[in-house]
């Protein structure tokens, strides 16, 4: 690609972290999306965006099949494009939308793994006979409380907690800020956790979860201690935070029911990202059925039986 298409690659990533303000991890993404294009082009000489058009993006996202990108990929890079086309269409960047009338491939909408009520409750069942395993439980015991991000997490101060009322203030994705239930039992671990936080932290530091270094606890940190954590409780699957988010949302929406107040405690924008904890919720009525009815007991044992 020639340097102004280079260049206006590079104001529109801008636009993303700067003026939408999009998380790092999605900019980062649209980085690499754009990035393969951009290679792509190079390889077919195409030196200007305003020369790719549809049949040129369409023989991209086949090539990016045929190299093995799944599908939930091949549309992210999609969609990478439209947002791109649709900034630099308003700055004579694009004369056409090269992804118009191009269908993202259809994603097989997998439903999320979670953990039951045992399990969650073995994973958080932390000794505190040190700080970091102090700071462990409360991270662990937050993280299943109120459904949080890793992201969310590890960008919490101190001064976002009010332990007093229950709650913690959330700043998620597009920096919007939503106020979270916090359980009793976290509420707990994290009065623990500020009373050993104390001697820990550097001079001003205002992060919540700290290193033994007294730094703010990094996202890698945090994804290895509850991955540890979880191998040390016996459980039989990867653990990791978003898996705590999972399981926050399941076991809500199975005691409440209420779908929009799940979908307000975990920041989504809209319900219909909520919408697959019903199948979740719907799996465990199953279950639940099977145990407790007597014709489907009877029908169960007859299958044992064959």
């Amino acid at each position: 690609m020639s340097p102004d298409a280079d260049q206006a690659r590079q104001r529109f990533l801008d636009h993303l972290a700067l003026e939408r303000r999009l998380s790092p991890l999605t900019t980062s993404d649209y980085r690499q999306d754009l990035a393969a294009l951009a290679d792509w082009c190079d390889h077919h000489e195409i030196d200007a965006w305003q020369k790719l058009g549809g049949p040129e993006l369409t023989a991209f996202l086949a090539d990016e099949h045929r190299r093995g990108l799944a599908a939930s990929t091949l549309a992210r890079r999609l969609a990478a494009v439209r947002a791109f086309a649709r900034w630099g269409l308003k700055r004579a960047v694009f004369l056409r939308d090269p992804a118009a009338g191009i269908r993202a491939p259809k994603l097989s909408r997998r439903l999320p793994a979670t953990l039951d009520v045992d399990e969650a409750a073995r994973l958080v069942a932390i000794e505190p006979t040190s700080p970091l395993a102090c700071r462990d439980r409360a991270l662990l015991e937050l993280l299943y409380s109120s459904g949080l991000r890793l992201a969310e997490i590890a960008a919490l101060d101190v001064g976002d907690l009010d332990l007093t009322q229950g709650l913690v203030r959330v700043t998620g994705k597009g920096s919007k800020t939503r106020i979270v239930p916090v359980g009793k039992a976290a509420c707990e671990a994290l009065r623990a956790w500020l009373k050993a936080r104390m001697p820990m932290a550097a001079p001003e530091e205002t992060a919540l979860f700290i290193s033994r270094r007294g730094t703010r606890l990094a996202r890698r940190s945090i994804e290895a201690r509850v991955s540890c954590w979880g191998e040390r409780s016996g459980l039989e699957r990867r653990i990791h935070p978003h898996l705590l988010r999972h399981a926050f949302a399941t076991h809500v929406l199975e005691s409440s029911g209420d779908l929009r107040a799940v979908q307000e405690m975990l920041g989504h924008a809209s319900i219909s990202t909520t919408q697959i904890y019903t199948h979740l919720d719907f799996q465990h009525l199953a279950r639940t059925y099977d145990d407790a009815h007597p014709r489907a007991r009877r029908k169960r044992r007859r299958q044992e039986d064959d």
